[in-house]
């Protein structure tokens, strides 16, 4: 028995795998197969058609043909069997028994169609057995992989170690520098954006007697930072955007960081240059220098249809209070707000909420116990909002993108508009792309733009929006690629006015003397906002 090939071929002879076991030309293979959609005649029950110089034994799979090409002096029936044995192997490479499926699994199969069929003649195995070959599972493979995930692992725990040092010798010259007050920790790894701590104290109410509770933290961008009292323009000149052009980030993915740290473990020098990405941990506020610091931050979660229209619009916002030394602590915070009928607000538990009700002001339900001073991040969050709506003409900025196909090329048309209500800060546009081999080519811009090569993301930066450019577009080209694949967008931005126009109107002492000076801090982020 000698098998001349064994191949997978459509009902209207379109060949998708053909593996040969003997040597023969490729014009002699292909009109072979070409030649035997017209033997095959319709209602025949044969599963063999016979030729003058070569046999056909053939087996219908769902609308393919699997089929074995034979000398005319093989055994028929052992043909048949080495038929039936590859009809079970396919399935088990290609679940999908169609054309697409087939030429995504091609060189499984002809693997395994090597491990059935040996020089032409069938192997004795099992499928089973032929799984496992084409396995090749090594003992020596898999202890090189505990060992090099032994190394990863023990490079972590040392990085670990090295930061909680650098961690603890910061916190102490803080110390020596204020004069025994905690200074904020300034690792962006120790917690990430906005988040809120549960609250301070337990809900059952105050503990002891300086502990009003645990404070929460929520480290503020040094770029984004502002005092309200700061008049509003441009960016001091140290904000710089993005640069234009191409880049490579190193160690952004999972495999790449698990190489890199590999190679540390045993002894290489590694020069890393990393640029910093939205994604990554901001760092932390720097050290207050007033006696009291009240910060107000909302947080933006924003999903806007491509075709117009509002998915999601969530605005949770938080009102903190620090303070440097303990006995300023005996005071109450008098607020105002716009008065929004929209905006749900929400005391911690030990708030006096009557009080907070009928006169706007933020006050222990014991007057006799202070706030607690000395807390990091950004101190004791007092007071929750949140604002949801639907209206689009909430949303602060709108981002409009138009692909269209024209010939071998993409033409791609972005365009923004943002409400008057807000002056934004470090505007990012990341726009993914289909792969590309180079850069896009960008005709048209008002801002700047990057290429991330390595996760194929177009990015548009415009430092500041405000009433000079309210809008503004950006126009590139890319090889052909499907509408959807510049979709979803994603934006970020700050702003340091507030939907809530929440402000801190004047601190009121409990005890005689005068009231001690504030600072407010008031910022608008972005924790999601999409264009899908």
């Amino acid at each position: 028995m000698v098998v001349l090939a064994a191949s997978i071929v459509s009902k209207s002879g379109k060949v998708l795998v053909s593996r040969q076991f003997v040597d023969m030309s490729r014009i002699r293979i292909e009109g072979l197969l070409a030649a035997f959609p017209k033997l095959v005649g319709s209602g025949k029950q044969h599963t063999y058609v016979e030729t003058e110089n070569v046999r056909y034994v053939y087996q219908p799979i769902d609308v393919l043909y699997l089929l074995l090409v034979t000398n005319k002096q093989s055994n028929i029936l052992e043909d048949i069997d080495t038929l039936r044995l590859l009809s079970k192997v396919v399935p088990e490479y290609s679940p999908s028994l169609d054309e697409e499926g087939i030429c995504k699994n091609a060189f499984e199969l002809i693997f395994a169609f090597d491990e059935v069929i040996s020089l032409g003649h069938k192997e004795n195995v099992t499928v089973a057995q032929v799984k496992q070959y084409c396995e090749m599972e090594s003992h020596e493979e898999r202890l090189h992989k505990l060992v090099l995930q032994s190394k990863i692992n023990e490079t972590k725990d040392v990085m670990k170690r090295k930061a909680n040092e650098i961690d603890k010798s910061k916190i102490e010259r803080g110390k020596m520098d204020k004069g025994g007050f905690s200074s904020l920790q300034s690792m962006g790894s120790m917690g990430s954006v906005g988040r809120m701590d549960s609250g301070f104290g337990n809900d059952s109410g105050i503990s002891s007697g300086n502990n009003f509770g645990s404070g929460s933290g929520f480290g503020l961008s040094s770029e984004v930072d502002t005092f309200s009292s700061k008049s509003k323009g441009r960016p001091s000149a140290a904000v710089s955007a993005p640069s234009k052009g191409m880049g490579m980030k190193l160690g952004k993915s999972q495999k790449a960081n698990q190489f890199l740290e590999s190679l540390k473990a045993e002894g290489e020098l590694i020069v890393e240059d990393v640029r910093p990405s939205a994604n990554s941990s901001r760092a932390a506020a720097p050290p207050p220098t007033d006696p009291i610091t009240l910060t107000t931050e909302e947080k933006l979660n924003v999903t806007l249809k491509r075709d117009g229209g509002v998915s999601n619009f969530d605005v949770q916002g938080t009102l903190s209070l620090q303070i440097l030394n303990q006995d300023d602590g005996f005071i109450q915070v008098q607020i105002e707000s716009g008065d929004n009928p929209e905006i749900k607000f929400k005391t911690h538990p030990n708030i006096n909420k009557e009080l907070f009700a009928n006169e706007n002001i933020l006050g222990s339900k014991d007057p006799n116990r202070p706030f607690p001073a000395g807390q990091s991040g950004d101190g004791l969050g007092l007071l929750k909002w949140r604002l949801q709506s639907k209206d689009e003409s909430d949303v602060p900025l709108t981002i409009n993108c138009w692909p269209s196909v024209s010939g071998n090329e993409t033409y791609v048309s972005i365009e923004y508009e943002a409400s008057s209500t807000f002056d934004l800060q470090n505007v990012v546009i990341s726009v993914p792309l289909p792969a590309l081999r180079d850069a896009p080519n960008v005709r048209q811009i008002d801002g700047e733009w990057r290429y991330d090569s390595r996760n194929s993301v177009l990015e548009w930066s415009i430092l500041l929006i405000d009433d000079s450019n309210r809008s503004g577009s950006m126009e590139f080209v890319v090889p052909p690629a499907d509408t959807s694949a510049f979709f979803p967008i994603s934006v970020r931005f700050s702003a340091t006015s507030t939907f809530s126009n929440m402000k801190v109107a004047s601190i009121i002492p409990l005890k005689n003397g005068p009231a001690p000076k504030f600072a407010q801090r008031t910022q608008l982020v972005t924790e999601s906002y999409q264009v899908v």
